[in-house]
């Protein structure tokens, strides 16, 4: 195993725990990446993709829970999504604790909003902990299936991008010192009668 091979075997589920927690979907994707790559297995995968989407998921509920009163949650719940989610819930609780992470404009809204009405904590953990191993599987065999492209795809980009970066880095540089002379000169001009 390469050093980068390693790093990731070690690293890679808090990495794809975070990023599901954090950001979602292309974390776990990446995590199916690397399963198929064989760098990490693709039940720990699943595994760190589902903690960390049910623990953020969770301790969303449990803010909306117990501050749904606060400034914080009334701004959050003066969102459009919010409205939309809470009346969902209202109708299918159920479905809609099962199915929020695949909608988009609910991750984050979605929690919140089940905490704020009436479904008892108990069905939303034992729900949450169902959906949340639905969801990281199925965006783990996502990019388990599709690694060779997404594999293929970066290898092509990385092979120019070394280039790409030098070029990018020499316009910012060049870019900021012209600036900077820009600023000095302009405030000379400013202090001369």
């Amino acid at each position: 195993m390469t050093d980068l091979a390693q790093h990731l075997a070690a690293l890679g589920p808090f990495a794809i725990a975070l990023g599901a927690a954090v950001e979602g979907q292309t974390a776990v994707i990446a995590g199916g990446v690397m399963a198929r790559q064989e760098i990490l297995s693709p039940a720990v995968v699943v595994l760190a993709a589902a903690l960390g989407s049910g623990i953020v998921d969770y301790l969303l509920f449990v803010l909306g829970r117990s501050f749904r009163h606060t400034r914080w949650v009334k701004r959050a719940a003066a969102k459009p999504a919010f409205d939309k989610a809470l009346v969902l819930i209202e109708r299918y609780p159920t479905g809609f604790i099962l199915s929020f992470r695949f909608i988009y404009g609910l991750r984050a809204a979605g929690p919140l909003a089940v905490g704020v009405s009436s479904v008892s904590t108990r069905k939303f953990a034992i729900l949450n902990a169902i959906a949340a191993g639905l969801w990281a599987g199925v965006f783990v065999a996502l990019g388990y299936a599709f690694g060779p492209a997404v594999m293929a795809l970066l290898h092509g980009m990385f092979a120019h991008a070394a280039p790409i970066a030098a070029a990018v880095a020499a316009v910012v540089v060049i870019g900021g010192l012209a600036y900077w002379r820009w600023r000095i000169w302009t405030g000379q001009e400013r202090l001369q009668p």
